[in-house]
């Protein structure tokens, strides 16, 4: 019996297949024609994680896929294995969390640079507004140095600068050139700064000197003048040397401001307030006060610290007000609202400088140890004086107690505490 279904070969009514009855030999036959369809693209295969139980890797299956693992999740195990294989996965690798230590590190250390070289350009703009005009150097037979530094602190009627109208609203007068109109010696130590007023009308001596511009020596003859013609005569170096010579006190560092700079840094912090406990007026300086608290602008603390005619004790009484307005301008100065403001700093500061002369050898570090050694003063750890009198002279002048001078020099060379009374 034949296998071979009908019409196939080998079955019935089959004539030509093998086991042919059929003497004629069998023939080529034409096998139908079957068309391939092309090819898809090749793609990476992709492997279904395996499921059930007795499963074995085989050749090209990764051994991670019997994880488990979702395709299309959020995790990723590993280096990469898994759902991002291939890039058709729709993994999104997550962003890893902040490091804020780190922020905070570069922030801090941003602000740093910034700061430091806001502080390098301000020293140098600073620096570069000093006008080192007074040399020491040219004054002779100076006495040795103390402990402590002392400055000699002047402010002159110089008009430098200003306007005909500065002058008349300022109450200056036209006069030329210009004269000392108060100095004061400054002792900064470990005790405490001390103040001493040096009255203009004080009577000194004018010892031998070189001249500031010739430099030429001119011999001591024993001549008494006020205290202010050693300014008028030969400038700050002679003043400087008759200072020297008559309290043998060292002086480590010359400062003169003028009137315009010194009503413009009034005018700059925005004022300075004082307390005047009695109303007085001067048509010299322009002054008229009423007593009380109040705040002076520019033109108004220039003619405070100006007035002595409408006072009984004259250059004294002035004297006083000036130190108690230094006092209180450097005090309100050196404030945080106006250091760490740089629209109240630098117009202060330029405001300052720009009429500021010093000695060659001051440095900003010394200046501004000055300006707090002032804070100082009436801070609780300082004091302020006049300098030790007896009387007048036979000319007028104010006559100093040489005495008592001479002990508080040795208290200031020593850097002792100051228990010598002034007027």
């Amino acid at each position: 019996m034949s296998d071979w279904p009908e019409g196939r070969n080998g079955g019935p009514g089959e004539r030509y297949g093998r086991g042919s009855a059929s003497p004629r030999p069998e023939s080529a036959r034409a096998m139908p024609h079957v068309r391939r369809r092309p090819a898809p693209p090749q793609s990476p295969p992709h492997i279904p994680p395996q499921q059930g139980p007795g499963y074995e890797d085989g050749p090209g299956y990764d051994s991670d896929y019997n994880t488990g693992q979702v395709y299309g999740g959020g995790g990723q195990r590993g280096g990469g294995h898994g759902g991002g294989r291939g890039g058709d996965s729709g993994y999104v690798q997550p962003r890893p969390a902040p490091n804020w230590g780190r922020r905070l590190k570069v922030g801090v250390l941003s602000l740093v640079v910034v700061v430091l070289a806001v502080s390098v350009g301000t020293y140098f703009w600073a620096d570069g507004k000093l006008k080192r005009e007074v040399d020491l150097s040219k004054v002779i037979d100076r006495p040795s140095e103390g402990d402590g530094t002392n400055y000699l602190v002047v402010g002159s009627d110089s008009r430098e600068g200003m306007t005909a109208e500065d002058k008349k609203k300022l109450h200056t007068g036209s006069a030329e050139g210009k004269r000392t109109d108060s100095m004061m010696i400054l002792h900064d130590g470990s005790n405490g700064p001390t103040l001493i007023s040096l009255p203009r009308d004080s009577n000194v001596e004018i010892p031998s000197f070189v001249g500031s511009e010739s430099g030429k020596k001119f011999a001591g003859t024993g001549r008494q003048v006020k205290l202010n013609a050693a300014y008028a005569e030969d400038g700050p170096e002679l003043l400087v040397r008759t200072v020297e010579f008559n309290t043998g006190l060292h002086i480590d560092h010359y400062v003169e401001i003028g009137f315009g700079g010194f009503a413009k840094i009034v005018d700059a912090i925005g004022g300075v307030e004082m307390d005047i406990p009695k109303a007085f007026k001067d048509k010299n300086s322009g002054a008229d006060f009423q007593a009380g608290k109040q705040t002076l602008n520019g033109e108004q603390s220039l003619a405070f610290v100006r007035t002595r005619y409408a006072f009984a004790g004259s250059d004294l009484d002035r004297t006083k007000n000036q130190q108690k307005f230094l006092a209180a301008l450097a005090s309100q100065t050196a404030t945080p609202s106006t250091i760490l403001n740089p629209f109240k700093l630098y117009p202060t500061m330029g405001a300052g400088l720009d009429t500021l002369i010093v000695d060659k050898d001051m440095s900003l570090w010394s200046l501004g140890n000055m300006f707090f050694a002032m804070k100082g003063v009436t801070g609780g750890e300082g004091t302020s004086m006049n300098i030790p009198l007896t009387g007048q002279s036979v000319n007028g002048n104010l006559v100093w107690d040489k005495a008592k001078v001479k002990q508080l020099v040795e208290q200031l060379k020593n850097d002792e505490k100051v228990t010598v009374k002034g007027n």
